[in-house]
């Protein structure tokens, strides 16, 4: 089963790869994230090759709900270096940005039997640990090979993708038989992964780690100048109501524009933030908002303690969102008015916010489910209904305490899942003696 997958995956890299490579060179990226997929990492990555624990984060959601867990394999496994890999050139610079929090970032290898042992050479794991569900079957292997426990965390499977690997579930039950663990976020997506072929022993329901990096204590940011900057930035918003779309997708500006137009005409000095989901779209939000008849300015271009002149502010840095959502009065959740599933609705809920979001959550249905149950969130069915629903709430501003209330209670009830996950990676990897380290 391997060696089909492996040639068909190197058909499927001939075909990519020009396009690939030209994608780097117009983007500006380093050459070295090219040089790293093929599994030569710097020395730099283990210098000396000493045991490792190695968490794989895809991008930047991925990178950041890993960072409680983080600090938390940093206490248990101090011994260990803690090496990050991502796919994305976003993901790398966000788990850059983490400081102690690891010893070492880069790009993950290329699913081929030489790069991905050419890789492990460097990194050395004791443990190995993949956030959400990014499954390659020869990296997994070869971890059980080296004897190196391979657990998938904060996991989950979107009906797509449930529908694709159960159609293929002969071939899931070898490549998750590789799986020491798989940590569920929820026990709908645990009986999903056990449907498509993971031993029931191994499948355990943990939680979302997503709600301690933005509720917990290990979620607190450790760079308070960070938020200094930020407030600064914004500090023209004091006494303005404040609009945030986050994560949003081609084909939801427009109605977030739209429904914009609606609140202003009760609150005049509003402010909109728009944050795409994709860097690349950054300039093209901008122009959408300014067709739309918008003074517009960009997040970098905002000089601290100045008036920006702007009705719409178009977010284009990276990892300050979850400060920002301080300042809102009220989170439109991208990924949800178009069908794609929806974004992470827990930022905003711990940060007490009132909180919108479209039909499309089914990325986020147990979590979308819960806030709209408890009071805690607005889910609208098309875009005139959005229009209805901001306008409501930016006239209301005791609906929006209890919505934002009722949202950071229901994160305060969802808190655990670092510890609950810790425990599950102690199985394979037994939490080192203190007093030998």
């Amino acid at each position: 089963m391997h060696l089909i997958y492996t040639v068909l995956l190197f058909v499927y890299f001939l075909a990519v790869l020009p396009a690939t490579a030209y994608g780097i060179w117009r983007r500006g990226k380093e050459p070295g994230s090219l040089r790293e997929r093929f599994g030569r990492l710097p020395a730099a990555v283990n210098p000396d090759r000493r045991p490792s624990v190695w968490v794989h984060a895809v991008s930047v959601g991925e990178a950041l709900a890993a960072r409680p867990l983080l600090r938390a394999l940093r206490a248990v496994y101090p011994a260990h270096r803690l090496v990050v890999s991502t796919t994305t050139a976003t993901g790398q610079r966000v788990a850059s940005g983490f400081g102690r929090d690891v010893d070492a970032v880069c790009y993950v290898p290329f699913d081929f039997p030489w790069f991905v042992n050419r890789a492990l050479d460097r990194i050395a794991p004791a443990l190995f640990l993949v956030v959400d569900t990014e499954i390659w079957p020869n990296l997994l292997r070869a971890c059980r090979r080296r004897g190196v426990g391979a657990l998938i965390v904060n996991g989950r499977l979107s009906d797509r993708s449930f529908r694709r690997y159960r159609f293929a579930r002969g071939c899931m039950r070898r490549v998750l038989a590789d799986v020491g663990r798989v940590c569920a976020q929820t026990e709908e997506w645990a009986q999903r992964f056990v449907a498509i072929g993971a031993d029931p022993a191994r499948v355990v329901v943990t939680g979302s780690l997503k709600f301690d990096a933005a509720g917990g204590p290990a979620g607190s940011a450790p760079d308070p100048d960070a938020g200094d900057r930020l407030r600064a930035a914004f500090a023209f918003t004091h006494s303005r109501p404040v609009l945030i779309a986050a994560s949003t997708l081609r084909g939801e500006e427009e109605p977030v524009l739209r429904a914009f137009a609606r609140v202003r005409g009760t609150a005049p000095d509003a402010l909109l933030v728009i944050a795409p989901r994709h860097p690349e779209r950054f300039d093209e939000a901008r122009e959408t908002a300014r067709r739309a008849g918008y003074r517009v300015r960009m997040r970098s271009a905002l000089a601290p303690g100045s008036e920006p002149g702007a009705e719409v502010v178009i977010l284009n840095t990276l990892g300050e969102l979850a400060r920002l959502f301080e300042i809102a009065s009220a989170v439109v959740v991208g990924g949800s008015l178009v069908p794609a599933g929806g974004h992470n609705p827990i930022e905003p809920a711990a940060a007490g916010r009132a909180i919108v979001f479209g039909p499309h959550m089914e990325n986020f249905a147990d979590v979308a489910r819960e806030l709209v149950a408890r009071g805690a969130a607005i889910q609208v069915r098309d875009a005139d209904a959005l229009e209805e629903a901001l306008a409501d709430l930016m006239r209301d501003g005791a609906r929006r305490s209890r919505l934002g209330d009722a949202a950071r209670a229901v994160v305060r009830r969802n808190l655990g899942a670092t510890r609950r996950t810790i425990a599950a990676a102690a199985e394979l990897l037994p939490p080192e003696d203190r007093e030998s380290t």
